[in-house]
């Protein structure tokens, strides 16, 4: 029977199942060890604002763009009858709010 191990090779797969087994052991330890779990939610939080932040990045810089379009020709110079009425209801409005905080104070 060719398939029989001798004692030796026997003692010798244990010795190696032992270690292994450390080791695996040892991860555990580590991954279960709670600064460890501390970390990894802090890298999967900072991971998730990151995305945010860079998705709400990308839609502001993109509603500055269609204002600028809006706004601007496209040699860059203002469009005077756009930006002219939004100035005009922009001071209007300044004044409606200084004029009512004047009259809650008075």
């Amino acid at each position: 029977m060719s398939d029989a191990r001798t004692p030796a090779q026997i003692e010798a797969d244990i010795v190696r199942r032992r270690e292994q087994l450390a080791v695996t052991l040892d991860e555990i330890g580590i991954r279960m060890h709670p600064k460890t779990i501390v970390g990894d939610a802090k890298a999967k939080v900072a991971a998730h604002v990151d995305h945010t932040a860079g998705r709400a990045f990308v839609a502001v810089n993109r509603v500055v763009s269609d204002v600028k379009v809006r706004f601007t020709h496209e040699d860059g110079a203002p469009r005077l009858e756009r930006v002219v009425p939004v100035a005009l209801v922009a001071v209007a409005l300044v004044g409606l709010l200084v004029t009512s905080s004047r009259k809650r104070k008075g």
